[in-house]
């Protein structure tokens, strides 16, 4: 848990390097109505208290052959701590698998894939899904378009800037 509580200048900064974390600091404090030196105070005790998790770089898929976005959910038939483990140690290791979450509800668990085409999904289902015996089920979403998300922000943001 953060030692220091967020103030309308952390959130201000957050949604901010959120959108592009290159943003200089110099255009930041412009932004939030601070001075450069205190949003870079700001931003290391963000990044010391764990609040900025990490700094990234997100690639467009289809760029590197990944243009196929899949979402996966799957419920299995025993969820004792050993086959929990055992199911995310098998995901972890997958290229695929960009983003996955043990969840409530009809599901176990959701996975967002990126895969080069519908055979590659294939491949995976069979190693993944029906390779586990204590995989009672799943389920497969195919995104046919992302309405919000980085690429619609970046969008949005280049119109804004015409």
């Amino acid at each position: 848990m953060p030692e220091s509580v967020l103030d309308q200048f952390d959130l201000a900064l957050l949604d901010l390097v959120q959108r592009n974390n290159l943003t200089p600091a110099r255009a930041l404090a412009e932004r939030v109505g601070l001075s450069e030196s205190a949003v870079l105070r700001r931003l290391r005790r963000l990044r010391r208290e764990k609040i900025i998790a990490a700094d990234v770089s997100i690639v467009r898929p289809a760029a590197i052959g990944l243009p196929l976005t899949i979402i996966a959910l799957a419920s299995l038939e025993r969820e004792t701590a050993q086959a929990l483990d055992a199911f995310v140690r098998r995901i972890r290791v997958r290229p695929e698998v960009r983003q996955c979450w043990y969840v409530t509800g009809e599901s176990d668990w959701v996975l967002v894939l990126q895969v080069e085409s519908m055979a590659s999904y294939e491949a995976f289902t069979r190693e993944i899904f029906f390779a586990d015996s204590n995989v009672k089920s799943f389920k497969t979403l195919v995104v046919m378009r992302e309405v919000i998300g980085v690429a619609p922000l970046l969008a949005r943001k280049e119109r804004s800037r015409r």
